[in-house]
């Protein structure tokens, strides 16, 4: 008999520690363009094709809400706006609206952005920087694993890049970073790029990042000297693939 009471009991322990489905709080990061950069290979498209916005950062309690789009932070005003949606008010008085469907961060179509979706990621701990988990997401699943130099320097030698930065294995690189938005996408254009850095030196390179194979070329800049740069692929330095 003291079953029922006790089961009872735990069900109301259990719904008062979960979030509502409609709890908008939290970090949510854009999975959706983290898979399709994983499964085509084209990072810029698959940014393009799910972007803008890579993550957003929500408070209720604070009434603050952020996104970044991997070059630009913003940060607005969050308030109710009736029937599991809230409000965005950011700097200008342009507003964005926000939903949560399906366990998902829904940003509503609006005049300055299509719909997007965002998954919820565990925000625990020591708070992180507005972008960082979208960053950590991406490099985890894009180029996580080890990679094997089949041809350039350091050939037969193993490089990893891992989820902070840092690159292991790459001859005269100690850490990397992807290009997600802003000048280095216009610079690079269609291509694909990423930043090598050793010690306070670093310069940028185009890949292609085919199946289990990354190419790395060397950026040459076809602009004049007063001009933005503008890169296209010089020679291969390295093939990697990934074991």
């Amino acid at each position: 008999m003291r079953l029922l009471p006790l089961l009872l009991c735990s069900a109301l322990l259990a719904g008062c520690a979960s979030k509502p489905n409609n709890d908008p709080s939290g970090t949510w990061i854009n999975q959706a363009a983290i898979d399709a950069a994983r499964e085509s290979g084209r990072l810029r498209e698959a940014l393009l094709a799910y972007g803008p916005n890579l993550e957003w950062h929500i408070a209720p309690d604070r009434q603050e809400a952020s996104y970044s789009n991997g070059f630009e932070l913003a940060e607005g005003k969050l308030q109710s706006a009736g029937e599991g949606r809230w409000q965005v008010t950011f700097y200008g008085d342009y507003k964005e609206q926000l939903g949560v469907q399906s366990g998902e961060l829904v940003q509503i179509a609006s005049d300055y952005w299509p719909e997007q979706h965002f998954t919820r990621v565990d925000s625990s701990g020591e708070p992180r920087p507005l972008g960082s988990s979208f960053e950590q997401a991406l490099y985890r699943d894009y180029l996580g694993g080890d990679w094997l130099i089949e041809e350039g320097l350091g050939q037969g030698g193993l490089v990893r890049f891992n989820s902070d930065g840092q690159v292991q294995g790459l001859p005269g690189a100690e850490r990397f970073a992807l290009c997600l938005a802003g000048d280095c996408a216009a610079m690079s254009g269609e291509h694909d790029s990423l930043w090598l850095q050793a010690g306070d030196q670093g310069s940028p390179w185009l890949f292609v990042h085919e199946g289990n194979q990354l190419r790395i070329f060397e950026a040459h800049n076809r602009a004049q000297f007063d001009e933005m740069p503008e890169y296209q692929p010089g020679p291969q330095r390295w093939l990697l693939k990934r074991r």
